[in-house]
């Protein structure tokens, strides 16, 4: 069965988008069959995949006004391996022109509808907020993927966004869980870093990766390329991090 992972945190700058491309790519080695969906007006996740976002024509956006379907806007990204609906800056309007559509929260779940067989996993790249794409994304998905660094305040940001998981699943998603968290840019020689990640363990359990994503230069020079990190250096730590993350999530997997 397709598994559809959104990948979200409203808090900003903890490698969501990294985890988005990078895990699309680990998967993709792994022979899986991936779809990675931009939702971020942002569009990072599309640059990272190698498509300049300035040239996208049919995008996410003309798939959530109904434009437009998937199989219109989906590309091959070249570099990683998997396929792309990619995002531009036009995507900051969806919110406000969706605003009067009926189940407007439920616009990209039946978007996915007629291609979603066709993949092992769809990766949604959520925006950095719990604002009506946000939304789309976690009403689509089977499960949530949490990637957060180690600090206080991305603690403070986890129990917001936990509760609005729960608002998701008792409102429009009765079958959204929590896949995972993941802990990014992780450095052990910070104190406080591993205190958080020892407190993630005692109160998530089971639900925090084992795969724990190091800071590493490989994985912050590799967007620039238009690259995930494992085209960028394999053997990085980062790369290699991902490509374990992808195995750790294949293995929990229902063969």
């Amino acid at each position: 069965m397709t598994k559809i992972l959104a990948i979200a945190n409203q808090k900003g700058g903890v490698g969501k988008t990294t985890t988005s491309v990078n895990l699309a790519a680990s998967l993709a080695a792994s022979d899986m069959d991936v779809l990675l969906v931009d939702l971020d007006p942002q569009a990072n996740a599309t640059m990272g995949s190698g498509t300049d976002k300035q040239v996208a024509r049919t995008t996410v956006y003309q798939v959530l006004l109904g434009d437009a379907p998937v199989q219109a806007a989906r590309i091959t990204s070249t570099q990683g391996k998997y396929d792309l609906v990619p995002a531009n800056r036009d995507l900051a309007g969806a919110e406000v022109e969706m605003v009067g559509f009926e189940r407007r929260e439920a616009r990209l779940r039946a978007a996915l509808e007629p291609v979603q067989d066709e993949y092992d996993y769809i990766l949604i790249d959520c925006p950095p907020a719990l604002n009506l794409l946000t939304l789309n994304g976690l009403c689509a998905a089977h499960a949530v993927m949490i990637p957060m660094q180690c600090e206080y305040y991305a603690l403070e940001g986890l129990s917001d966004l936990v509760n609005t998981i729960k608002r998701v699943r008792s409102s429009f998603n009765p079958s959204l869980r929590i896949e995972g968290l993941l802990r990014t840019m992780f450095d052990p020689r910070n104190i406080l870093a591993q205190q958080v990640s020892d407190q993630l363990q005692k109160h998530f359990g089971d639900k925090v990766y084992r795969t724990v994503i190091p800071r590493n230069v490989r994985l912050a020079e590799a967007p620039g390329f238009g690259l995930p990190v494992l085209y960028h250096d394999g053997q990085s730590k980062g790369a290699q991090a991902y490509l374990e993350l992808a195995r750790e999530i294949l293995a929990a997997s229902p063969a």
